[in-house]
């Protein structure tokens, strides 16, 4: 149980200060995570790894020469929001460009893309890698859709040291590619973790069982199994990941590994397992290589362990035996000497900078406090449901849903006030509480809200009321945005099942001339049926996905909360008399 924690909704904040008070000569704090002490020399690509906390020593404890230069840090098993990821990548970049990488999740994939593509619109080139090592996740002719877990160790340190080579920008994203494509991992879990603030696990295993194919966001196996003795498990996960070894690599017989604790399996029974493994591998005709040993990606308190194997070539050798100086990983002695914190720093690179907003005038101004009044509605129905939302999330994913709605919609809210108060049009301030929004929440979520809001609000006139065909281009302009970034259709189990009903059935309304009350109202109840129909569904994207099986018989947790919001809006207008925007 994750016991020791002040307010559970800074958990991270508070881990990054200390985290940095304690590696000085290692690390410094800036927004949104942390990058090298010392900066590097002029034209090295900036290595950036990044994700959820909750998983330490990935992402922040491998930062520092020879391995990464920054790590973007969201909530615990949240996605950093844009926001975060570019303002590391302005700390750290050093006139190489940049490359993110992460693990294969939905959010992860949507806002270091976003950042990518701003910092790339600035000039600075960016891009992204997501690893896709879990061969539980997805079968082996779709290893596109497999998430990424503890083999992103390797694929961060190989494309780490090929940067402190002095590789150019592509050459490091072929090194993590052809890393990826090598790499296999099989993970069990016996117990589930407890986020801070929590008094009970996101799910349990039964006495004597165990998870095979676990996530490391708390999510459980995606079967279960008898758990036997270290034997029984070492061949188990030698057998599977065998049975998955990459196509190109026979005849190759050296391999990296990492046998990687997940936060509360002791180092002793992880040896007691590689005694196993280290013979099976060995009967297999395969070498490891300065094989690591203990907890390189955790799940806070989970009980369980995962085992990977990377074919290596020269190549690939060369880069994983490269030396490193990390707070929590170290090999040899880099190139480039630690020194002291307070040495000279570049200037940041300057950010974008938005056109000026529109004032309000006329009618505007009461549609402009009417979105306010609708986020203040949203608000209060999430920070009433953000306990059922997060057992929701729980069923198939990390429980974290309720959490990261309630944090997008008190910035949003805040964004929003400030920007009607300095009597900005609606637009405008739709588009302050969208960034609000992705930026505090993070995740799927935040994203997906964030270009939403933004979409539904450029939508809206600055001069006067909208009229009724606005307000039907609004409403599909945000659906639209929605579906953009994250590729969901209808069916697929997310907040799309809710969202293209509503959009759908309120343009129509509009369009047949019924009143906008009732045209809202009916599109409210078309969406909060299809939020209650996900219940039968299977999910085909996101965390979820892996456990498709176990989440059939759940209402997807996105689509709820947004069909609570939207009727949240719809009562705002029986008491106050006022047209939703």
């Amino acid at each position: 149980m994750t016991r020791l924690f002040n307010d559970p909704a800074r958990f991270t904040d508070d881990m990054i200060t200390g985290f940095a008070a304690a590696h000085p000569e290692h690390v410094r704090a800036v927004p949104g995570g942390v990058v090298r002490a010392r900066p590097t020399r002029t034209g090295k690509v900036a290595v950036l790894t990044g994700g959820g906390s909750g998983h330490y020593p990935a992402f922040c404890g491998v930062v520092g020469p020879g391995f990464a230069d920054g790590s973007v840090i969201g909530d615990v098993f949240t996605s950093p929001s844009a926001a975060r990821a570019r303002s590391v990548a302005e700390a750290a970049e050093a006139g190489g460009g940049v490359l993110f990488l992460f693990g294969n999740y939905a959010g992860d994939v949507m806002n270091f893309g976003l950042a990518a593509r701003q910092l790339a619109d600035d000039g600075t080139p960016a891009r992204c890698f997501a690893v896709t090592d879990d061969i539980a996740s997805a079968p082996a002719d779709q290893t596109a859709r497999r998430r990424g877990i503890a083999g992103g160790f390797v694929v961060f340190k190989t494309a780490s040291a090929a940067a402190e080579e002095g590789a150019p920008l592509d050459e490091v994203v072929r090194v993590a590619e052809h890393t990826n494509a090598r790499t296999r991992t099989l993970g069990v879990a016996f117990d589930g973790c407890t986020l801070p603030g929590s008094d009970a696990p996101l799910f349990t295993v039964p006495e004597g069982r165990l998870g095979l194919g676990l996530g490391i966001h708390g999510e459980p196996g995606v079967s279960e199994d008898t758990l036997g003795t270290a034997e029984d498990l070492a061949r188990a996960l030698v057998t599977g990941l065998l049975a998955d070894r990459p196509a190109d690599t026979d005849g190759e017989g050296r391999v990296a590994v990492v046998l990687n604790g997940l936060g509360a399996t002791k180092y002793e029974e992880l040896y007691v397992l590689w005694g196993a493994v280290a013979r099976l591998l060995d009967e297999a005709g395969l070498t490891p290589v300065r094989p690591e040993v203990g907890e390189l990606v955790t799940s806070l308190d989970m009980a369980g362990c995962s085992l990977t194997l990377s074919w290596l070539d020269d190549e690939l050798e060369r880069l994983w035996r490269a030396p490193a100086d990390t707070p929590a990983f170290r090999r040899g002695t880099p190139r480039e000497p630690l020194v002291d914190a307070a040495a000279e720093r570049p200037a940041a690179a300057p950010r974008r900078t938005e056109r000026s907003a529109a004032t309000a005038s006329g009618a505007a101004v009461e549609v402009a406090e009417l979105a306010v009044d609708a986020l203040r509605a949203a608000r209060d129905v999430l920070h009433r449901d953000a306990e059922a939302l997060g057992r929701l999330d729980a069923v198939a994913g990390d429980g974290d849903h309720g959490r990261g709605m309630c944090k997008g919609v008190d910035a949003a809210l805040a964004a929003a006030e400030k920007a009607h108060a300095d009597r900005l049009a609606p637009a405008a301030v739709l588009a302050a509480a969208g960034d609000a929004w992705a930026a505090e929440a993070g995740g799927t979520s935040g994203a997906l809200w964030g270009v939403a809001l933004r979409a539904l609000g450029a939508a809206l006139p600055a001069d006067r009321a909208p009229g009724r065909e606005e307000l039907a281009s609004a409403a599909t302009a945000a659906l639209t945005a929605v579906t953009s970034l994250g590729g969901a259709e209808v069916g697929d189990k997310t907040l799309v099942d809710a969202l293209a009903p509503f959009a759908t059935a309120f343009a129509t309304r509009l369009r047949t001339e019924d009143p906008v009350a009732e045209a809202y109202a009916s599109a409210v109840a078309e969406a909060r049926t299809a939020a209650e129909d996900t219940a039968g569904l299977r999910p085909r994207l996101g965390r979820a996905r892996p456990l498709a099986d176990r989440s059939v018989g759940t209402p997807d947790p996105g689509a709820t909360s947004l069909a609570a919001v939207l009727t949240a809006v719809a009562t705002l207008h029986t008491t106050t008399g006022s047209d939703p925007v």
